[in-house]
């Protein structure tokens, strides 16, 4: 098989390439290796994703280009087959997107419309698209379930996940596709993006810094191990490769296990054997107070089961961040 992986220099996209080409498969990966974070960390992704590769035998190829231009992601089209997609490329970030909501509107839905597009006029049929556990805003039931409305977003970001999934459904209903929605929640591991939480807090201990903790730290993130989210990726990508079903469906991928703010500090200062320092910040507009998955869906209809606990995630990722010395920058 040959996947299309979109922000595949990215933390998940490189973990989910080397994956599946670890189980056999071929991969074409897009990135523009935009400068959000320092993109030669995107380089060193890169770098291991083409090692597996050729550990494999896999045929692997790289485009360095931008979503949002169509001649471009018609020309990749142009010269493969392929037989799934999965849409990962996307501005990331809630409170960047505050500042800045055309353009996370340009980025994460016209990019996303000429995905489907080329998908469409290509015929390909299966595909996989990422969006986000922040649709589900302030969602005062927990855990959250996909039966859930999720009409009130509180971030531009999130509403952008939304419309994506919205959009998803359209040419899945017009253009016989199937198309399966993963709400992510909380993502850590092993070439975590810089500015999340936990690879920050790391760095910033290391370095005796005060950590930024928003609000009195009892917000809680259900963070799921980037293992599990890839797992549950490729269950979801096997799904809609089925070819006598006519699918479109929403799985949450979470944990299952939220942890609140301080626990989580706690958590690395002790794996660390460091005292974290806190420095108490007021609550950022368009943060949720709770994200928390109900999987059961996910594990009925794709059999997805997490099965990496937070402070076995929380080692494995310490472990990681002290073999590669990484002082990253935000």
């Amino acid at each position: 098989m040959l996947y299309l992986i979109t922000g595949g220099a990215g933390f998940i996209g490189s973990h989910l390439s080397e994956e599946l080409m670890n189980r056999g498969h071929d991969v074409i990966s897009v990135d523009n290796f935009n400068d959000y974070y320092d993109p030669s960390l995107k380089e060193t992704n890169l770098k291991l994703v083409e090692k597996t590769a050729e550990k494999n035998g896999s045929y692997y190829k790289m485009y360095r280009g931008d979503i949002r231009n169509k001649e471009f992601i018609n020309s990749i089209f142009e010269n493969h087959i392929f037989d799934g997609v999965v849409s990962l490329a996307a501005n990331a970030g809630v409170r960047p997107s505050i500042d800045n909501p055309s353009y996370y509107v340009d980025v994460n839905l016209m990019g996303l419309t000429n995905l489907l597009e080329a998908c469409r006029f290509h015929n390909v049929r299966s595909f996989v698209f990422i969006s986000s556990s922040s649709v589900y805003g302030n969602n005062k039931k927990v855990p959250f379930s996909e039966k859930d409305p999720v009409d009130n977003p509180i971030s531009p970001y999130a509403a952008t996940k939304k419309a994506g999934e919205l959009l998803c459904y359209t040419y899945h209903s017009l253009f016989d596709m199937n198309i399966a929605c993963l709400r992510y929640f909380t993502v850590y591991g092993p070439r975590q993006r810089p500015d999340l939480a936990i690879n920050k807090f790391t760095r910033l201990m290391l370095e005796d810094e005060s950590i930024p903790m928003y609000g009195d730290g009892s917000t809680a993130r259900d963070y799921t191990y980037v293992s599990d989210i890839v797992e549950g990726t490729i269950l979801a990508l096997n799904y809609v490769m089925k070819k006598d079903k006519h699918i479109y469906d929403i799985f949450n991928l979470g944990g299952s296990h939220p942890i609140s703010l301080i626990d989580l500090i706690n958590v690395i200062g002790n794996t660390l054997n460091k005292k974290p320092k806190i420095k108490q910040l007021p609550m950022q507009p368009g943060d949720v107070n709770i994200t928390y998955s109900d999987f059961s869906h996910a594990k009925e209809i794709l059999n997805y089961e997490p099965k990496v606990r937070i402070d076995e995630g929380i080692k494995k990722f310490v472990d990681w961040y002290l073999d590669n010395n990484a002082k990253q920058k935000i």
